[in-house]
């Protein structure tokens, strides 16, 4: 399984604190937020590649990573045009060869449980948390047995408050990339492309 963590954000909303360190090396409690999401993907074992799409401050998110997680292989991709997550995740096309992929943000720190990827039967696992202010999150619409049917970028109107994390596991990474690709040739919503239209297409 390959593991794609994008972190080429500038961090606006977190100035002037990311003016000096990048978003994903703020730390909380004591320690950098990307470092609550890599050391669950350490636990994890069958990890063959962390693909890192940097940006902002790059250098200072790659020492940390090879310092810190260096038992972890690793390859750093820089987005170098910031044109959404579609467009981040697409970087790292080339370093996946049909296997399954989780993709992590590091935008928040959450409590998953990654080790239900080893047993999952189904197609791809989409975390979320309910939440009230659901205008502010990409939502997932689910049916009674609780597959996804539908994926919306900030609703208006409230057709679910279960709120989309930024944790993906995706079984078929062809079908993943082809998604991308799709989303990528239409036109961009305010210069950027979201990741949540390729599943929506994958649907």
């Amino acid at each position: 399984m390959k593991v794609i963590i994008p972190l080429a954000g500038k961090g606006t909303r977190l100035r002037p604190h990311t003016h000096t360190v990048p978003k994903p090396m703020l730390r909380v409690a004591g320690k950098p937020v990307m470092d609550y999401v890599l050391d669950d993907v350490r636990k994890l074992g069958d990890v063959s590649e962390v693909v890192y799409i940097t940006g902002h401050l790059k250098e200072t998110v790659e020492a940390h990573a090879r310092a810190v997680y260096a038992d972890l292989p690793a390859t750093f991709i820089e987005q170098t045009v910031q044109d959404g997550t579609a467009g981040a995740v697409e970087l790292a096309k080339s370093r996946v060869k049909g296997e399954p992929v989780l993709i992590i943000f590091v935008d928040t720190i959450f409590d998953a449980d990654l080790s239900i990827i080893a047993t999952s039967t189904d197609d791809g696992i989409i975390w979320t948390k309910e939440v009230e202010d659901y205008q502010r999150f990409g939502v997932v619409v689910t049916d009674a047995a609780g597959h996804m049917t539908k994926i919306v970028e900030k609703p208006k109107t409230p057709i679910s408050k279960r709120a989309n994390i930024g944790l993906y596991y995706i079984k078929n990474s062809a079908l993943l990339f082809e998604g991308i690709a799709h989303t990528l040739a239409q036109p961009a919503n305010n210069g950027e492309f979201y990741l949540t239209d390729a599943f929506q297409y994958m649907i």
